[in-house]
């Protein structure tokens, strides 16, 4: 029989998460988004504090989790779009094709009127 030690238990090194596969998925302990170092001073992008990062950090989840509405909506606007050049379309062939008929009817008329007037 083989005398067995004692091992204290392995810890795990901490990870960092990654934009895929974050750390955690609950907003309240994510990391807030900082300024790159790259950014230039005075850019457009406003630094921001740790004093609302909880409420910055839900508004960012809650935008992302609208991002598929947002593509749906703008994907049935196109659509929407779409079918109505579509209609426009048909509508135009269907009037020149009215507007060739009246004038083949209007010449067989000229036609007629003037077999008439001859005979």
């Amino acid at each position: 029989m083989t005398a067995r030690t004692w091992e204290a238990p392995h810890k795990a090194p901490r990870r960092t998460g990654t934009i895929d596969h974050p750390l955690t998925h609950d907003p309240q302990k994510q990391a807030p988004m900082t300024t790159p170092a790259t950014e230039p001073v005075r850019s457009a992008t406003p630094d921001l504090s740790t004093a609302g990062a909880p409420a910055l950090r839900q508004n960012r989840t809650r935008d992302m989790q609208l991002i598929p509405e947002a593509l749906a909506r703008a994907h049935m606007h196109e659509r929407q779009r779409e079918a109505e050049a579509e209609r426009q379309a048909a509508r135009l062939i269907a009037a020149r094709r009215m507007q060739r008929r009246a004038e083949r009817v209007s010449l067989r008329a000229r036609r007629a009127l003037a077999m008439a007037v001859m005979h």
